[in-house]
């Protein structure tokens, strides 16, 4: 608190005026990042995408981001030294697993591209029960693993085994398409560097050039014009 209040450029009397202790202090930071996760899954499930696959890999690419800032440390200590706040963890990252994958699960059932043997509730349940089994620190570091390597594979793996040959193919199809992509940017970023490259040696070859080369190739012009 005292490091916080002199970031801040505050006393700790007015940083305790707004919370009680670090404990709310880290609540409120917790929610806060709920809060900035669902804006970005909500604005993903809204678009008016009717790819389904192609909504599934924008909402793994979100989670993905989000879960780049947690680190193993982080984990670990509050669920050490604020273990109601890792409840809170665990309970928030559940209802995001329930409202927007089992969307996505509904909708891909409907399209074909998802197993329609299997109900949406029990995908979501293998899924949940896969990550709370796997996403805390004694198992995550048991397997080496990190909040984002963890809940990525775990998300991979169980979407890989509901997947239809219909949605296997799609999925093979819009990878190739997204190499494809990646290909033709890498090409355009080569072409631009080497145009750079070209310029940049245009202006070198102008700042040393020699005084005297422009009045000799005046002459040698001169010279040939009267030939």
């Amino acid at each position: 608190m005292d490091d916080l209040a002199e970031e801040l450029g505050m006393s700790k009397k007015t940083l305790y005026a707004s919370f009680a202790g670090k404990t709310d202090l880290l609540r409120a930071v917790l929610l806060d990042k709920f809060r900035s996760i669902a804006i970005d899954l909500e604005r993903i499930a809204s678009a008016s995408s009717t790819d389904v696959l192609d909504s599934l890999h924008q909402l793994l690419a979100c989670v993905q981001r989000h879960a780049e800032e947690i680190q193993p440390p982080f984990v670990r200590d509050i669920r050490r030294e604020a273990p109601e706040l890792f409840q809170l963890v665990q309970s928030r990252r559940r209802d995001v697993i329930q409202r927007y994958f089992g969307k996505i699960l509904d909708e891909g059932r409907r399209a074909g591209i998802f197993r329609k043997d299997i109900s949406t509730r029990l995908m979501i349940e293998i899924l949940l029960g896969a990550t709370e089994a796997i996403m805390n620190p004694p198992k995550m570091a048991e397997l080496g693993l990190t909040p984002k390597s963890g809940f990525l594979t775990i998300i991979t793996v169980v979407l890989e085994g509901v997947l239809t040959e219909k949605g296997r193919s799609r999925d093979r199809r819009g990878e190739k398409e997204n190499k494809s992509r990646e290909t033709r940017r890498e090409r355009a970023d080569r072409e631009t560097e080497r145009h750079g490259d070209r310029e940049r040696r245009k202006e070198r070859d102008k700042e040393t050039r020699r005084p005297g080369d422009k009045e000799r190739g005046d002459r040698a012009h001169d010279k040939t014009g009267d030939v």
